[in-house]
């Protein structure tokens, strides 16, 4: 764009009341960058509106110069999702400045929240009240509200509360023409027609801005206990999970899976790390069974259960957390896993979700095909054994260049699709498909899903002025 019509755009954004503004290439460079290092964008100018009402006349002001918005929170997204694409036509949307929690019903257990408050905040917010907020996941120290419910964000209790689609009771959303749907019901059964804020949850902003949200909360845990097992195999990992699921009341909040690789990885590059049992084992599982009463026997229970593992063999060495800190120590391993595995080489990373009953055919099919494909990938694998959910990571394999490795992605990534699709799973997870996915989404989605997709997007925003370019292929 030549930079007075630049300009003159910018001065006429500038009049705008409620917003603040970073039009500088200092100031805007945290804005442009995705975390992962895989995309950094171009934009007119980031734009840090208010409030509500600010955000409304942004979109309208955008519509009248034919500019386009993509919203953003965090950036913590891993896929693309929040990059800015155009530096002449895409303003982003900051919405760091709407972090007020409006209100906390502890007798409804509610919490009502705007789009850039963090999600670890809510979670004290709510504890102030004696309630939980389960939402959790390694980036809740940064990631925002909004940004969580556009990619429905999951994390480590989707298991037993549900990822953010189900945790969420109402919406406040800016339209593509400016206008704000007032969604912010607390209602837990509501038929009156057709359930709109499922329509803006996991749309990555292609729909319209959400602005604030009603959100549940729950009692807070008054028992918690937590193990590190060693399992012969993913099958057993299932065998152990559905014993404990029935023989502790259904009281299982996380279980989640970790080859010997990926801790290999954490015991190697995570200062102080130890590994909590003396054996070397292919798979583990951590496990935490938690209740709101003080008095639910959940120890008893868990070593229970644990003993007839151990007796049929489903698992073959354990440790049961003796503090707090040690079952803190525990999660601390698992949810190094994705960090540490820079230090490995280049990665590809695959976060996808399967039945779980599927489980076991899907790791050892995708890590044939992958190997076949490229002999000695270390494939890091880990993830939500409860929910289904895989991040089916790749390292490169040692001694080769990193480049030659990444220069296989779409292969690699297609090798383990190829699997998910037959038996009928996700190729996203909990990421979203962002500008990564939205060309693997175009080959692995039925047709006619996508079609009534476009369909929605026609519908609610006909001049692609939301998020443009993302999620959806393009025709």
């Amino acid at each position: 764009m030549n930079s007075p019509h630049r300009a003159e755009l910018l001065a006429r954004l500038a009049t705008m009341p409620g917003c603040d503004w970073r039009t500088q290439a200092d100031a805007m460079a945290p804005y442009l960058a995705e975390q992962r290092g895989l995309y950094y964008g171009a934009a007119l100018a980031v734009a840090l509106p208010q409030d509500t009402a600010a955000v409304s006349a942004l979109v309208r002001a955008c519509g009248e110069l034919d500019l386009a918005l993509v919203p953003q929170g965090g950036n913590t997204g891993l896929c693309g999702g929040a990059v800015a694409q155009d530096a002449a036509r895409q303003v982003i949307v900051g919405l760091e400045r709407l972090n007020r929690i409006r209100t906390v019903d502890a007798a409804d257990f509610t919490l009502t929240a705007e789009a850039g408050c963090i999600v670890q905040r809510i979670r004290e917010a709510a504890a102030a009240h004696d309630c939980l907020f389960p939402l959790s996941f390694g980036a809740d120290g940064s990631a925002q509200l909004g940004g969580v419910l556009s990619t429905n964000a999951g994390g480590t209790n989707v298991l037993r509360y549900g990822n953010a689609r189900e945790l969420t009771l109402g919406l406040e959303v800016v339209l593509a023409d400016g206008q704000v749907w007032d969604g912010l019901t607390a209602l837990r059964k509501d038929n009156t027609g057709y359930d709109l804020k499922q329509l803006f949850i996991g749309a990555e902003g292609t729909l319209g801005i959400i602005t604030a949200a009603v959100v549940k909360l729950f009692p807070l845990p008054r028992e918690t206990v937590t193990a590190w097992l060693a399992c012969p195999s993913v099958d057993a990992c299932l065998t152990v999970f559905g014993r404990l699921r029935a023989g502790s009341g259904d009281t299982v909040t996380g279980c989640e899976l970790v080859s010997r690789l990926a801790l290999d990885f954490v015991l190697r590059h995570l200062p102080g790390a130890r590994d909590p049992l003396g054996t070397r084992s292919p798979w583990y599982l951590l496990v935490e069974l938690s209740s709101s009463s003080a008095s639910a026997g959940l120890g008893a229970a868990l070593e229970t259960v644990l003993e007839r593992c151990l007796a049929s063999g489903a698992i073959t060495d354990a440790a049961v957390a003796a503090s707090q800190a040690q079952g803190g120590d525990f999660w601390r391993l698992r949810e190094a896993v994705a960090e540490v595995q820079r230090h490995e080489g280049a990665s590809i990373k695959n976060d996808v979700s399967v039945p779980v009953s599927a489980m076991p055919a899907v790791v050892a099919e995708a890590s044939t095909a992958v190997e076949a494909r490229c002999h000695g990938v270390r494939p890091c694998i880990f993830g939500h054994i409860g929910d289904g959910n895989l991040h089916f990571n790749l390292t490169q394999p040692t001694g080769m260049p990193a480049q030659d490795f990444l220069d296989q992605w779409q292969e690699l990534t297609e090798c383990v699709n190829t699997v998910v699709e037959k038996y009928r799973g996700s190729i996203s997870a909990e990421h979203g498909i962002g500008l990564l996915k939205r060309d693997a989404l175009a080959r692995h989605e039925p047709a006619v899903a996508l079609e009534l997709m476009r369909g929605i997007k026609s519908a609610l925003d006909p001049h692609g002025r939301l998020n443009p370019g993302k999620l959806l292929p393009p025709g």
